[in-house]
């Protein structure tokens, strides 16, 4: 299996952890449950839920600091759990190039987002990448 449904899954469980309150445990292990993941995969699904759980206050502190417009609790559930993905990826894994991220990332907003989701995350992460200067 592909890094790419790695990061699908990865997404998909901080999505649903956002949207339903769900105990990150619970989630992590209802979502690799689900699907056959290599040992390396499955600990990038992992490594990437903890992490961004773990440093979620500054990935959003992060967000609403270059999304003037809207504030972290405004954006849509999927948006909001793209961005916090790609984030967690650019800051804090060394091993993903940062185009890399963005790239994944964008493809994610056009699978699971609306029209629009696609042109605004990547417009945010852009910023992200450009000033380079993690909250």
């Amino acid at each position: 299996m592909s890094r790419r449904l790695a990061r699908q899954i990865a997404f998909q469980t901080l999505f649903q952890i956002d949207l339903s309150k769900i105990n990150l445990e619970t989630a992590l292990m209802q979502r690799l449950d689900d699907v056959a993941l290599n040992a390396e995969n499955r600990n990038y699904v992992e490594q990437v839920v903890r992490g961004v759980h773990q440093h979620i206050a500054a990935i959003d502190a992060q967000i609403g600091s270059i999304s003037k417009a809207w504030e972290v609790h405004r954006l849509g559930f999927i948006d909001r759990s793209i961005l916090r993905l790609a984030i967690y990826e650019i800051v804090f894994m060394d091993d993903i190039p940062a185009g890399v991220a963005v790239n994944e990332a964008v493809e994610l907003a056009k699978e699971f987002g609306d029209e629009d989701s696609p042109r605004f995350v990547n417009g945010l992460l852009g910023t992200v990448v450009r000033d380079g200067d993690f909250q």
